[in-house]
């Protein structure tokens, strides 16, 4: 397995590579939305799962599963970024969603890349010991929740990462392990990182698939039907429909 040295370089080079720099919290689904013949899809996998992607040669798909929390779909996202841009002679995969299961060290790979890609190295650093005046071993649960709530983390991903990189020990990260919405709440967050998308956002497909149906059809190439077929299956009713009749259209 590849040292954590190398995976927090790989993770911050592509940082760059994609428009961000090595200290910040990143937007992550926005930089998916900047990607080319890239296509993101939510979907209600099973418990088991936290996402998939497949690559050609012209094409990279993504599918992250709708039903874990907001923290930790971006994390499945950075997960699948390795699997896509780093891995040599990647095709597809099928992801575990516990982080701390025994699996291949390419899925490990994937899991330390994530977590440096969201928080490098020198950031969590920083954001220890000039913000929070911390020192390792020395962090509280309302430190964990800082943190997380920084760079917009899971809190099994939180605290698999603190436990790595040797800020916290094993005994107590299994005491936050349980009331993770109440510890955030408490301290004046709102629980969002931690809950799933709304249930009617759970099947979405947005990318390169949508602009690819939208040229066919400009193009002649397909008719009307097949158009809203493409597009219904790729659960964009919304599309094919007009506006869900809840929202309301703004520009402000």
């Amino acid at each position: 397995m590849k040292e954590k040295i190398e995976l927090n370089s790989e993770a911050v080079m592509l940082r760059k590579r994609l428009g961000e720099d090595a200290m910040s919290p990143l937007d992550i689904f926005a930089i998916l939305g900047r990607l080319d013949n890239f296509t993101l899809i939510f979907y209600p996998f099973s418990e088991r799962i936290s996402g998939m992607c497949i690559k050609s040669a012209d094409d990279m798909v993504m599918a992250i599963n709708s039903t874990l929390s907001y923290g930790r779909q971006r994390y499945s996202a950075a997960h699948e970024l390795y699997h896509l841009f780093i891995q040599d002679g990647f095709v597809s995969t099928v992801c575990e969603q516990n982080i701390e299961a025994d699996k291949p060290e390419t899925e490990k790979e994937a899991d330390a890349f994530a977590s440096y890609f969201l928080a490098p190295y020198d950031a969590l650093k920083s954001f220890i010991t000039d913000v929070l005046k911390k020192k390792p071993m020395t962090l509280a649960a309302e430190d964990v929740v800082k943190i997380e709530q920084y760079f917009q983390m899971s809190r099994q991903a939180t605290l698999f990462r603190l436990i790595n990189d040797g800020y916290i020990s094993r005994e107590f990260a299994e005491t936050m392990k349980s009331n993770v919405i109440k510890s955030a709440l408490r301290l004046g967050y709102d629980a969002s990182l931690y809950l799933p998308l709304p249930e009617n956002k759970r099947y979405m497909t947005t990318g390169d698939y949508i602009k690819l149906a939208e040229e066919l059809k400009e193009k002649d190439i397909i008719s009307d039907g097949k158009y809203e077929e493409l597009l219904m299956d790729a659960f964009r009713p919304d599309i094919v429909y007009g506006l869900d009749a809840a929202e309301v259209e703004r520009y402000d």
